[in-house]
């Protein structure tokens, strides 16, 4: 029921916004890719991949993945050179995305929910000497931390959070650096760190496969700077809904992964490739997967 919901308030908002204006075509007829947008980090591969198996081996459609920085794909929604992304995180960590591009983009509902983002330690880092992050600018602590935070992509939310986060907590006046990097390199920073018993601070969010293979925690955020809990949303180009089959809108305004599944896609990922732990998902949740394409749980 609450499924059915969300379909007929994803087309009220498509009325509302004058976007609802007839059927749309029908599969037969549309032969253009289906375009989304996307980073490299382990969350949005996993989903992305994960979709673009169900559409195009169990809808017979083609997709084109596009990875760009993540404000570029908002501009490329806006601007219509893209046709979807599957990660923008909502209400706190894309904020300023959102505040610029809303009235340029439509809004299709949430993928998933329970998501959540900040500075992460492994648990081996006394908690008595580091649980928050106003203990980070103890010299000590500073010195066995080289005064470094790693992070990721320098577009990303959660970098333009923690770097308003190094201002306010002072980590700039103690010397600290918040180092760019890529979700990839900053789980190469610290899976090394591991491997030799160092002290690393990095910036992670919920769910992500490192905390499957690490015993790892989140620093306290006591003034919040970071965000709470968060749901990531699908968004679309205007016009999506008339230009393509209505099969195609109505996936994915039904897709909605719960949080724990996503996690174990991502470690299989890990063990084989992002492709295999879609076709792994796809085969051993059949009823999930028709809802999605087809509304019927069976």
């Amino acid at each position: 029921m609450l499924k059915v919901k969300r379909v007929c308030m994803a087309l009220m908002v498509l009325a509302v916004c004058g976007l609802f204006v007839g059927p749309a075509v029908q599969a037969a007829e549309y032969d253009k890719p289906i375009k989304i947008g996307w980073t490299a980090w382990s969350t949005a591969e996993a989903n992305t991949k994960l979709i673009k198996a169900i559409l195009e081996d169990k809808m017979g459609y083609d997709v084109e993945l596009i990875m760009s920085d993540i404000g570029i794909q908002y501009q490329g929604l806006s601007t219509g050179d893209i046709d979807l992304m599957l990660m923008s995180w909502l209400p706190t960590t894309h904020q300023n995305y959102w505040k610029k591009f809303a009235g340029k983009v439509v809004n299709l509902g949430p993928i998933y929910t329970r998501a959540r983002l900040g500075w992460v330690v492994p648990n081996y880092v006394p908690q008595d000497k580091v649980n928050s992050i106003n203990d980070l600018t103890d010299p000590d602590v500073a010195d066995k931390l080289n005064n470094k935070i790693t992070g990721i992509d320098p577009g990303a939310g959660l970098m333009q959070a923690s770097e308003k986060a190094m201002e306010e907590y002072g980590l700039e006046d103690a010397g600290y650096q918040l180092l760019s990097s890529s979700g990839a390199g900053m789980t190469a920073a610290l899976s090394r760190a591991i491997k030799r018993d160092e002290w690393i601070v990095v910036t992670g969010w919920s769910p992500h496969w490192k905390f499957a293979k690490w015993d790892l925690r989140y620093l306290e955020d006591p003034k919040g700077l970071l965000g709470g809990k968060e749901r990531i949303h699908c968004l679309a180009r205007k016009g999506f809904y008339q230009d393509v089959p209505y099969e195609v809108f109505e996936f994915f305004v039904r897709y909605n992964i719960p949080i724990d599944d996503l996690e174990a896609l991502m470690l299989e990922a890990r063990n084989t490739s992002y492709e295999e732990a879609a076709a792994a998902y796809i085969e051993n949740n059949p009823k999930r997967i028709n809802y999605w394409m087809t509304g019927e749980f069976k």
